[in-house]
Parts: structure tokens; C-alpha cells; sequence
């Protein structure tokens, strides 16, 4: 069974604690690189690591004071060193350090969404496997369309996943790159090569250009990406939404022993996580708008993106991993109802095989608007509630052209799902 949520891994990549550290991490690594090229004494960086210490209460208290967080984390941590703390955050810029640090952990929240992903990936391979051929009716603008199976409806959501994978990635080396390069970055008090140390040291890429801070063109990347997989969800959510809608009844979220759907009316079984999913959706999907505005600068820094980002980086990513996991748990335990599909698909009395019979005509002779013409007006008399195929039987153009047997042998469903199997191949089902 699919955990109710990584919330908890998620939210400690987010959490002060660990934001501090990852700046604490990026300030050694920087005293290392200026020691290896002689800018600081040698035995510096290891008496730096060994006694820096911060608490989160410290800095807070320090930043009533300085109105500055990275200033006042850096009075903290050298409160408790010696001599050596004068070389800490030595030659570099606040954003050295938090911009780095920043790829860190977006490098940590992209792991755990490309984790959930591929959870997802795997509920749906197995469910799609499992119905490749429940045949139900397929539906264009909310009205009955041609038959198609359950199995290739979320074949459909594998192969979206699949590329929501893909950019996750691409998103996740974009961001994943660090800056040491000093007030405007054009490394008038560092030596690029510490920016190489630290970036190596970090497993990180290099900017290979920066201001003061990294270009938000990539983190934009990073929460359009996320955006992206919040609007398969919903999709794929609104659809299950849909299908579990008591005049269709085709699927149903499980529902536990004990689990109420409504104060008031004790029948109620509603699709709550797909709504909450479908709803959640949203606030990922704004936040890609002021993560777009944060691309602008004034000149080689400005202050627009540093409050915004506090809010929609660790938000979008916790709503992701939440999302992710939710659904995942809906799909597993997905109810399945066949019977329903079986019964919604012959509703209209076999109209689904409109397009059929159209062909057929043609090949039989007739024009392709005539044949059209014929299988509408039989088509309206089925909408009025007239058997399909009796109306075609009885129709003496259709008659002339087709007997008993090739009206039945059309009638069938086999024809239309023959190819799922070169669909799921295709896709690696």
C-alpha cells in the first residue's frame, strides 16, 4: 500500500535547520577553495568545520538586530571560532551562499518528486495492464464517441508521466548549479577557480555566467516543471471525477470501513481525493507566475524574487510530493466496475458504430457524403430511441448495400480495440 505521503522527507529538505546547514556547507567548502589556492592559511577550513556551530534560535535573534539573515548566520557561526573565523564568507557575496546553497536543496526536492514519479508510474503500468482490455465507451466533449479500454485510457496518463519525468530532470540539471563569484560576479575579491572547488566539492554545476545571483530563467524551469506535473494530476483526476459521477459509476475511489462522505447524507461516497488533488493543483500551477516575474532584474540584483521564493519553492514542492502521493494511493486502490463500462456502452444501442457503417457504405459504392447523410438520419432516429442497427436494417439504402451478416460483423467491439496491443508495445507497457 501507497504511504499516505514523503510530506515528512520533503519538509525536512525545507525546514530552517537544514537551510542553514546547506549554507554552513557552502561556507567550508568556500574556505577550502580559498585555502587550496593560498588565499587563507591551510589549516583554516578544518578548524572552521570542526568548531562552526549555529542554532536556529541564535541566528533569529542575531537577525532582529542585523535585518540580514545571511549576516547574522555568519555572526552565529563565528561566535563560536577563534582566529579563524575571520575567514569565513572571506571574498564572497550573501548569494554565493544562498544561491548555492539554494541548488542544494532544489537538487534534494527534485530526487524525492522524481521518486514519486516513478511510484506513480509503476500504479499506473500495473493498473493499465490489468483492464489493457476492460472495454468501455470513449467520450469527446462529455458525449459517447467510439469504444476504447480502460487499460489504454491510462496508458495515456503512463505516457504523460513518462514525459513529466523527463522534464523533472531537465528541470532538476538546471537548477542544480552553484555561483562563487562575488558582489555583481565578476570575481573581483574570489579566484574562479574556488567557484570550480566548491561546485565540484558540492556535486554541482557551474553558472557559467552569474551576477549576484544565479538567473531565475532556471528555478522558473524548475516550478513550471512542477506546474506541468500538478496539470497531469488534475487531469487525470477531473477524469476519475467524471467516471465515478453516479449516472456513469464506471470507477470509484476506495472507500474505508468507517470513512463518511457527508454530514448529512449518510449514502454519500464522494471522490475526495481526487477533488483535493484536482483543487491543490492550482496553487502549483499559479505559482509558476511569479516565478516567471522573478526572471527580472534590475541591473545585477534586486530584491523582488528573495521574499517570493521563500513562499513558492518550498510550497510548490511540498504540494507535489503530497499530490503525487495522494494519487498514487487512489489509483492503487482504484474501483474498477466493468459491468458499469459494459452497460454504459451499449446505451445508445450500438450508435458508437456510426463511423463504421459510414466507411463500409463507402467502400460498397456510395459517395462519402451520402453514406454520411444515410447514417446520421439513422443516427437521429437512435437518439430518439429507436435500436441502431434495427434502423439500419430497416433502411433499404443501407439494405442494398449491406446484408444481415456484414451489419452484424460491423456491430463489433474487437474491431476498435484491435490495436491496444501496438499501443502498450509502443510505450513499453
Amino acid at each position: 500500500m501507497i504511504p499516505r505521503y514523503s510530506l515528512p522527507k520533503m519538509k525536512a529538505v525545507w525546514e530552517q535547520h537544514n537551510r542553514f546547514q546547506k549554507w554552513l556547507d557552502v561556507e567550508i567548502a568556500v574556505a577550502e577553495g580559498l585555502a587550496e589556492y593560498g588565499y587563507i592559511p591551510k589549516d583554516a577550513p578544518a578548524k572552521i568545520k570542526s568548531g562552526a556551530k549555529f542554532t536556529v534560535e541564535r541566528i533569529l535573534e542575531i537577525e532582529e538586530t542585523t535585518q540580514h539573515d545571511v549576516m547574522a548566520f555568519v555572526k552565529c557561526v563565528t561566535e563560536n571560532l577563534g582566529e579563524e573565523g575571520k575567514y569565513v564568507h572571506y571574498g564572497v557575496t550573501s548569494y554565493d551562499i544562498v544561491d548555492t546553497a539554494l541548488g542544494l536543496l532544489l537538487r534534494e526536492s527534485a530526487d524525492i518528486i522524481l521518486e514519486d514519479l516513478e511510484k506513480l508510474l509503476g500504479v499506473v503500468k500495473a493498473r493499465a495492464q490489468e483492464h489493457k482490455y476492460t472495454v468501455m465507451i470513449g467520450r469527446t466533449h462529455g458525449i459517447h464517441a467510439e469504444p476504447i479500454t480502460f487499460g489504454f485510457k491510462l496508458a495515456g496518463w503512463y505516457a504523460q508521466i513518462k514525459r513529466d519525468i523527463a522534464r523533472v530532470k531537465a528541470a532538476r540539471d538546471a537548477v542544480s548549479v552553484g555561483k562563487v563569484s562575488g558582489a555583481v560576479g565578476i570575481y573581483a575579491n574570489v579566484d574562479p577557480r574556488v567557484e570550480e572547488y566548491v561546485c565540484g566539492k558540492l556535486g554541482l554545476g557551474i553558472a557559467e555566467h552569474s551576477t549576484q545571483i544565479i538567473a531565475r530563467d532556471r528555478h522558473a524551469q524548475m516550478l513550471g516543471a512542477l506546474a506541468i506535473v500538478a496539470g497531469s494530476l488534475d487531469n487525470f483526476a477531473t477524469e476519475l471525477r467524471n467516471l465515478q459521477r453516479t449516472e456513469i459509476l464506471e470507477v470509484q475511489e476506495y472507500f474505508a470501513k468507517g470513512q463518511k462522505g457527508s454530514s448529512a447524507m449518510p449514502h454519500k461516497r464522494n471522490p475526495r481525493l481526487s477533488e483535493q488533488v484536482a483543487g491543490l493543483s492550482r496553487i502549483v500551477r499559479s505559482n509558476v507566475i511569479p516565478a516567471l516575474e522573478n526572471i527580472v532584474s534590475w541591473h545585477e540584483r534586486d530584491l523582488t524574487n528573495s521574499s517570493v521564493e521563500r513562499i513558492i519553492i518550498p510550497d510548490s514542492f511540498l504540494l507535489a510530493d503530497y499530490l503525487l502521493n495522494t494519487f498514487a494511493r487512489v489509483v492503487e486502490g482504484l474501483l474498477v466496475y466493468p459491468e458499469n463500462m459494459r452497460r454504459n456502452l451499449e446505451q445508445m444501442g450500438g450508435l458508437v458504430f456510426s463511423e463504421r457503417i459510414m466507411l463500409k457504405l463507402v467502400e460498397k459504392g456510395l459517395s462519402r457524403e451520402d453514406a454520411y447523410v444515410i447514417v446520421q438520419e439513422n443516427a437521429a432516429k437512435a437518439w430518439a430511441g429507436e435500436n441502431f442497427k434495427d434502423a439500419l436494417a430497416s433502411d433499404t439504402r443501407v439494405a442494398s448495400k449491406l446484408n444481415k451478416n456484414e451489419l452484424a460483423e460491423i456491430f463489433d467491439y474487437k474491431h476498435h480495440v484491435r490495436n491496444v496491443d501496438v499501443i502498450f508495445d509502443r510505450l513499453g507497457l
